[in-house]
């Protein structure tokens, strides 16, 4: 299968001498297009490192990170910042909307950015599928926090990226509604062939992606397919915490 992003002995140390810390310690992995990824471990295990290297919102110490065919190392925050924009959705545990802007402004904030149109039948089309059909006029505080994420979920993938990230994306709602969300995610991956990689520590978010890597001191530890809950949840104990 096609690889959309590829880490090859990614280590990252925040600090030096003796303060330093590695938070990552030579992770390679690929994350296959049009897959469920999700990635667990213990607090400290280097999980949010782990996202933020893979999605070029931070440079590794050593080893390389590709998008696509796109090595990130060498590439300068400008631009870094215009490959996030094109290429890579995020959706984040605090939904991050504009308060003074409308669903569909939220939506097509990022290609309203990039001096981008929206391509109508497009945003008709992930409106309808994030289910905020009858929606888009109101604002986020007129909507409930499962509908906020829905924006937001709607507003990583309007430029098409080639992966979303999500870092907790289900870690502010109730558990019905993050069920909700995350079938919705399961739906996007399945529907639009979209490649998503979540962050999370909850075994059930787990369980709706098609692989699971697991995390402990900077190196990837395990992985599962077909995750099950409770044996994530298992494997989990055996990294020794929870998050």
């Amino acid at each position: 299968m096609t690889e959309v992003v590829r880490l090859n002995a990614v280590s990252k140390v925040y600090g030096k001498g003796h303060g330093a810390v590695a938070a990552l310690r030579e992770v390679s992995v690929g994350i296959p297009a049009g897959t469920f990824t999700a990635i667990m471990g213990p607090s400290g295990s280097g999980k949010s490192t782990f996202l933020h290297c893979a999605a070029g919102l931070d440079l590794p110490t050593s080893g390389s990170v590709r998008l696509g065919g796109t090595e990130l190392a060498g590439m300068n925050e400008t631009q870094l910042t215009e490959l996030r924009r094109k290429r890579v959705g995020f959706v984040f545990q605090a939904f991050n909307l504009v308060g003074s802007l409308t669903v569909t402004e939220n939506i097509t904030l990022p290609l309203t950015l990039a001096g981008v149109r929206p391509d109508p039948a497009w945003l008709a089309e992930i409106v309808r599928r994030v289910g905020l059909d009858g929606r888009a006029g109101h604002r986020p505080a007129q909507l409930s926090g499962g509908q906020q994420q829905r924006v937001a979920i709607a507003r990583a993938l309007v430029t098409r990226p080639e992966v979303v990230f999500g870092d907790e994306p289900t870690g502010a709602l109730d558990t019905m509604t993050a069920r909700d969300v995350l079938v919705l995610l399961r739906e996007v991956v399945s529907g639009l062939g979209q490649t998503v990689v979540m962050v999370t520590h909850d075994p059930v978010a787990a369980s709706y992606a098609d692989t699971v890597l697991f995390l402990a001191d900077g190196r990837i530890v395990d992985s599962m397919s077909a995750p099950a809950a409770d044996k994530v949840a298992e494997r989990m104990t055996r990294l020794g915490a929870w998050t």
